[in-house]
């Protein structure tokens, strides 16, 4: 368990980014874990599945307690929710066996390019100002969203906030109730792929203390880190100039992804 400190240290990172930009968190965690992991016994040519593993793991938590706390501020439409959890689940169950079948480079790619779109998001996406109606999008297209959405965040290692946001506020949802809708959608992808992970693993994968590819020491030290640090970045939000530091961090999501690609 030597250098089990680190798991926190970024976990409080990645929630401090995540209550500051609402995006971005999963991204960081999977491009520092893939350097991290191999430091502590996890084999390299599986730091990438086990980043990803890990990274979908800790989201459980960390979107539970996110989801619980806007739905104290009536921010979560359940109904639709509802309707998504089922394709958030099947999703991220399938992009977690796809991922499992591709190569280390491979996933890198997904990674690097979704860096890249998460920057481009940052740097010229545009949040609707308007409040928004009641509505409350349900249907079966809403649960086939929920397929991709799910298989997309299990391959990158992310939560869905990008995706599940602009499709709710895209179909009139209210911007606030968009990302605690999506918080608790959340939960549904970081369950469906870490199980994915840790049962399409290989036998013997990865070392002791890990189920499949999910490697124990990082989700739970990540995950109750993030849950503690993340309303502190909320906080900072409000403190800090929110375009420049869009831009700074749109750089930074730039530079892991570039790291990446050349640091295989």
């Amino acid at each position: 368990m030597e250098g089990f400190w680190i798991f926190p240290l970024l976990g409080a990172i990645a929630g401090v980014l995540a209550g500051l930009l609402g995006i971005g968190g999963g991204l960081v965690l999977v491009a520092a874990l893939v350097w991290i992991l191999p430091l502590q016994g996890v084999p390299k040519e599986a730091a990438m599945h086990a980043a990803l593993a890990s990274s979908m793991a800790s989201i459980v938590l960390t979107a539970a307690s996110s989801a619980y706390a806007h739905h104290r501020r009536g921010s979560v439409l359940w109904p639709t929710v509802a309707w998504m959890v089922p394709g958030l689940l099947l999703g991220g169950w399938l992009g977690s066996l796809l991922a499992v079948h591709l190569g280390d480079n491979v996933l890198r790619l997904f990674v690097a390019g979704y860096c890249y779109l998460a920057a481009a998001q940052l740097v010229w996406g545009k949040v609707k100002a308007q409040a928004g109606g009641d509505v409350r999008p349900s249907g079966l297209p809403m649960s086939a969203a929920g397929v991709g959405i799910g298989a997309v965040s299990a391959v990158v290692g992310i939560g869905g906030g990008s995706m599940t946001v602009p499709l709710l506020v895209w179909r009139g949802v209210a911007p606030v109730r968009a990302v605690g809708t999506s918080s608790a959608c959340g939960i549904a992808i970081g369950i469906g792929s870490a199980l994915g992970y840790a049962l399409h693993a290989p036998s013997g994968a990865l070392p002791a203390n890990a189920i499949g590819y999910v490697y124990l020491p990082a989700a739970i030290g990540v995950a109750v880190a993030s849950v503690l640090a993340a309303p502190f970045g909320t906080k900072l939000a409000h403190a800090i100039s929110g375009t420049a530091l869009k831009r700074v961090f749109a750089i930074f999501l730039a530079v892991m992804g570039t790291s990446l690609l050349f640091g295989g």
